[in-house]
């Protein structure tokens, strides 16, 4: 598509190695010379895919950022190949994605039920804490043009910190990625943090506020709705994740849809809020992935993922392509009447 420049925003939603998904998402973005990305706001994997293209493009632009991304999810792989959470040959057999029947994934899973990682694992130990050290030159990311927001949730209060450019760290980010089931609190600054998306996921305002783009694309991974009542144990838990997850973000929307009907949009701040442009890009194939497959990080099924988000991404240009910069795409206002 042969237009003028559009500056846009990026959501980025956390969820495990579904965050191929969005990789995959914005590296069809990152193809087209006219989209060019002002800030970024992710949770989770999110925030990592969100760190790791900043890096890059610092080193190489759309192309940087590209090839950053692509060698940090083979990296992903290539260690998961040594982790003791895979899939079973009854999973294999089945053509399942999920680690379900894992014998390590059902003896971590008992006994996170009654132990803390605080005894399961007294050192902290992280293998993703090498690789984001690896993969991305933290002390330059102040320098990115691109404006980078990373959501981690305060322990002792349960509010959200956002961390920007040159706070953020490899311990930041597995702090925005802690689920304190499985790993000891993340401490930064002498405050412990677990997993944003227990505060926003991801968080949406300072994008609006601290940016020059009016356009915001929401990569959700996270499905909002399932057809069928969860039944089983680990349905149910990870039914109530994912509402869990959900929440913080569809009230952030919910507030801004209001703000929107209400702000005066002929001031400065009020202005930002009424030009706001929403957009979002998802796919129905993640809601048939079990909770588990978050933590299957196969080659396989990680380059399905991404091919499933280039192909979600091509399909939004394609249909909203015309539309960005010009309306919203996703209506605001609707989750006003759910309320």
């Amino acid at each position: 598509m042969d237009r003028s420049p559009v500056l846009i925003d990026l959501a980025l939603q956390g969820g495990g190695s579904h965050g191929a998904f969005t990789w995959g998402v914005v590296d069809r973005l990152l193809e087209e010379p006219w989209l060019q990305i002002a800030g970024i706001s992710g949770t989770s994997a999110g925030a990592m895919n969100a760190a790791v293209l900043a890096h890059g493009w610092i080193e190489g632009q759309a192309c940087g950022a590209r090839e950053a991304l692509d060698k940090y999810w083979r990296t992903v792989s290539r260690a998961a190949a040594f982790s003791p959470l895979q899939r079973s040959p009854v999973d294999r057999m089945l053509g399942r994605w999920s680690i379900d029947t894992s014998p390590a994934y059902i003896f971590t899973d008992l006994m996170s039920r009654v132990l803390s990682p605080y005894d399961l694992n007294p050192f902290g130990f992280n293998p993703l804490r090498k690789i984001l050290v690896d993969s991305i030159d933290f002390a330059r990311l102040a320098e990115a043009p691109i404006k980078l927001f990373v959501t981690a949730t305060r322990v002792r209060t349960g509010r959200g910190r956002i961390f920007r450019n040159g706070e953020i760290t490899a311990e930041v980010l597995l702090a925005s990625a802690c689920l304190p089931t499985m790993f000891r609190a993340i401490e930064i600054e002498g405050e412990p943090y677990w997993d944003g998306g227990y505060a926003g996921n991801p968080t949406i305002t300072p994008l609006v506020r601290e940016t020059d783009a009016r356009d915001t694309i929401l990569v959700q991974i996270n499905p909002v709705e399932r057809a069928e009542e969860p039944r089983s144990a680990a349905d149910i838990l990870n039914r109530l994740n994912e509402i869990s997850f959900n929440s913080p973000l569809a009230k952030e929307l919910r507030m801004i849809a209001l703000l929107r009907q209400v702000v005066d949009p002929g001031t400065g701040e009020g202005a930002r809020w009424a030009q706001m442009k929403a957009h979002r890009i998802k796919s129905d194939m993640l809601a048939a992935f079990g909770a588990s497959s978050k933590l299957n990080a196969e080659w396989e099924f990680v380059s399905m993922l991404r091919d499933e988000g280039r192909r979600a991404a091509s399909d939004f240009l394609d249909t909203h392509g015309a539309d960005l910069g010009v309306r919203s795409t996703a209506d605001l206002d609707l989750l006003l009447s759910e309320c």
